[in-house]
């Protein structure tokens, strides 16, 4: 049919061969604008029932967005206006229902819905499809086979590792001190933790904390702020766009930068297990590690994970491994320092467990209940993960009646969550014993979840809160924070919650008690 068409239009006129591509291009642009405007209507009627802050005809409700320090306060304060829940638009044909009530949370946590695709597209290039944004039976599988690598036995080596980084960064800020100028926590803090994530889990000796300026460390950052910044700019949701633009030159080369390095990793350890198969004997040599766990191991059928896959794995845990427990520790110290009192309780019962000590312990860990409350404080105010984003694969019918159809995004805001004054009495108050035993245990399960919850809940918090712990541990006998407030730090929900303008404070060495 084809070939018979091509005569009749090579035998048009250049006029005719015009206007009939205008033709197409209009109907084209014509279908387009339905397939939007049906789209809008669609998501009009599936929001009916929830009332939400009015948008704008064109940006919908993203231009509040300025990235300026206010965004989470600008949702946190829609989320006072409207019970339980409202929609945001992303222009006119892209909107999530945001939620920030427990039992709406609850409902949604309870179930195997998978991430958004919409929102993890852009990271995807870059962790592959890892545990992070997995569905299904493959999710279960990779779940299944990883979770042994974060068993207790494996952990409790790592807390030795975890102090011997904090030392590296502590040594750092002593040489800082006697220059009496405020230290920026955040690059620091990351720096520590991706050089922890590298020794314990892949048993990788980095230097990253000695040398700032390593490919891989710079690779990271720049794919962090890129998937981020893709988000945000609607042109760059267009694969070619993004492609062709400078960010997108940019995002191959950290790309390219990181995945080699995460594939030098893994074929130094396959090198090294060439030898040893089983992990009982390479138990009896050194600590297993989560690489160790990886390469090792198979499901029922004696299968284990393609190279594809173990990539994906190390690059999930790599990135989440680090920027999100750097966010915890930087965060926690910051109120610290604005709460000097808290600090000096902490201080004291740090100086009880480990004496003159430099070294944490894992039998140290649970003898530090104020400490914990503090840092579990400071994530109620600076959630690491300010938010997380499902995509219903059912219908979903609250307890209030309202319901929403499969296929609806939905983003529960763990942040407005925190900051419910209808949850939290006086919210914005940095008050640690809301975390004592007796308050928790009288808690809604779902009105604090810092590492989400459910079967979907972050298979590595114990890691996490262990290393907060040992950061603490050893920071605050040897410094005292204080603020400095020429330089509040501007919240920015990116990847994770970082600040705009890093986050400062003054540094005091403490004096040995005698």
């Amino acid at each position: 049919m084809a070939s018979s068409m091509l005569p009749a239009l090579l035998s048009l006129s250049p006029f005719d061969l015009l206007y009939y591509a205008a033709t197409l291009c209009a109907l084209y642009l014509l279908y387009k604008v339905s397939s939007l405007y049906l789209r809008q209507k669609k998501l009009e009627r599936v929001f009916s029932a929830f009332p939400g802050p009015k948008r704008h005809w064109l940006y919908g409700n993203v231009h509040e967005m300025k990235q300026d320090g206010n965004d989470l306060d600008v949702v946190n304060g829609y989320a006072k206006q409207f019970d339980y829940g409202f929609p945001m638009w992303l222009g006119n044909y892209f909107a999530s229902l945001i939620i920030y009530h427990p039992d709406y949370v609850k409902a949604v946590l309870s179930r195997q819905d998978p991430k958004d695709n919409f929102g993890y597209y852009f990271i995807t290039p870059w962790i592959g499809k890892g545990l992070l944004v997995l569905s299904g039976q493959k999710w279960f599988q990779h779940r299944k086979l990883l979770t042994p690598g974060f068993h207790y036995d494996v952990l409790k080596p790592y807390v030795r590792i975890m102090s011997d980084c904090a030392n590296v960064m502590l040594d750092k800020w002593e040489r800082l001190v006697p220059d009496k100028k405020p230290v920026e926590l955040f690059h620091h803090v990351s720096l520590m933790t991706l050089d922890t994530i590298m020794k314990c889990a892949f048993s990788y000796q980095s230097d990253c904390q000695d040398n700032s300026e390593n490919a891989y460390i710079k690779a990271v950052y720049d794919l962090s702020y890129l998937v981020d910044h893709r988000f945000r700019c609607f042109p760059y949701h267009n694969d070619l766009i993004f492609y062709l633009s400078p960010h997108g030159f940019r995002f191959r080369r950290a790309l390219r930068i990181a995945h080699q390095h995460t594939d030098k990793v893994i074929k130094m350890r396959k090198e090294l297990l060439k030898q040893e198969t089983e992990l009982e004997k390479i138990k009896q040599k050194r600590h297993l590690d989560f690489l160790d766990i990886l390469l090792c191991a198979k499901d029922e059928n004696g299968q284990g994970l393609s190279d594809e896959d173990l990539r994906a794995e190390v690059d999930t845990f790599m990135f989440e491994g680090h920027d999100t427990t750097a966010s915890g520790v930087s965060w926690t110290l910051y109120c610290l320092a604005k709460h000097p009192e808290h600090q000096e309780k902490c201080r004291e019962e740090i100086r009880e467990v480990l004496g003159e000590r430099s070294t944490v312990e894992w039998e140290d860990l649970n003898k530090l209940p104020y400490t914990t409350m503090c840092i579990k404080e400071s994530m109620r105010l600076y959630p690491p993960v300010p938010g997380v984003a499902r995509e219903l694969k059912e219908p979903i019918t609250f307890f209030d009646g309202r319901s929403l159809p499969k296929g609806t995004v939905i983003l529960l805001s763990i942040y407005c969550m925190n900051r419910s004054p209808s949850m939290w009495d006086n919210p914005e108050v940095f008050d640690p014993l809301r975390f004592s035993p007796d308050n928790t245990s009288k808690r809604h399960s779902h009105m604090y979840v810092p590492f989400s919850a459910g079967s979907r809940n972050c298979i590595g918090q114990n890691f996490a809160m262990n290393e907060m712990k040992v950061a603490l541990a050893l920071t605050l006998p040897r410094f005292e924070l204080s603020m400095d407030p020429d330089n509040e730090p501007l919240k920015i929900p990116q990847l994770v919650l970082r600040s705009l303008n890093g986050i400062h404070v003054y540094l005091k060495k403490v004096e040995k008690t005698s």
